[in-house]
């Protein structure tokens, strides 16, 4: 499952998409030297611009692929505006791609909570004082901010996650497996949903 070589029709892919996702992610873990759950987001703000940044995926599952951020952010504002995101995978070393595009939903508290608590306390401090996405006059305000911050909640064990910052969840309707070839010869298979079931097609490079 961890090749589409010799690939010669779509049936010969695994039949779960996430199965491949998780297989391919694991053998980049292995690999690749920094972050090999970076992936460039795309969405679509109110008036059709597109925008795209990287983002760290932090979760998935059957029900789709997790990331977090400020929802006040310029991709936080997009996604109110249109719930829609896609998303890209690339890893050089083992010349392979992924593609996911769907509608987007809010995760619940209790899993931006987790989360949230998870990471380090200077990172919870600095998620909590950036006006992500906001002008900054100076870098020192922000610096200030984070040091108010920390003194407030000096003692506290749990510093507040911030009501707007949380976890966005893509509910995938469309997943693209990518594979480097020979003179350009790439092996490509899309999963496409169809209701709970997912239809394989292989595509041209």
């Amino acid at each position: 499952m961890d090749t589409f070589d010799n690939l010669e029709n779509a049936n010969q892919a695994p039949a779960d998409p996430f199965a491949l996702f998780s297989n391919w992610m694991a053998q980049a873990t292995a690999s690749e030297p920094n972050d090999p759950n970076a992936m460039a987001l795309a969405t679509v703000d109110g008036d059709g611009m597109p925008s795209v940044r990287m983002v760290l995926l932090k979760d998935y599952d059957q029900r789709g692929f997790v990331f977090y951020t400020n929802g006040e952010s310029r991709k936080g504002n997009a996604l109110t505006a249109n719930p829609v995101a896609g998303f890209c995978i690339h890893w050089k070393s083992l010349r392979r791609q992924i593609r996911a595009e769907g509608r987007v939903e809010r995760v619940s508290d209790a899993e931006s909570d987790a989360y949230f608590h998870s990471r380090s306390r200077e990172s919870q401090l600095a998620a909590a004082a950036s006006d992500q996405s906001r002008p900054l006059d100076h870098y020192s305000a922000l610096e200030t901010r984070v040091k108010t911050l920390e003194e407030l909640y000096d003692g506290t064990a749990d510093i507040p996650r911030p009501a707007h910052w949380g976890g966005y969840r893509i509910i995938p309707t469309r997943i693209e497996f990518w594979q480097d070839g020979p003179h350009r010869m790439h092996h490509r298979v899309a999963y496409t949903r169809d209701g709970d079931d997912w239809v394989r097609s292989m595509l041209y490079p």
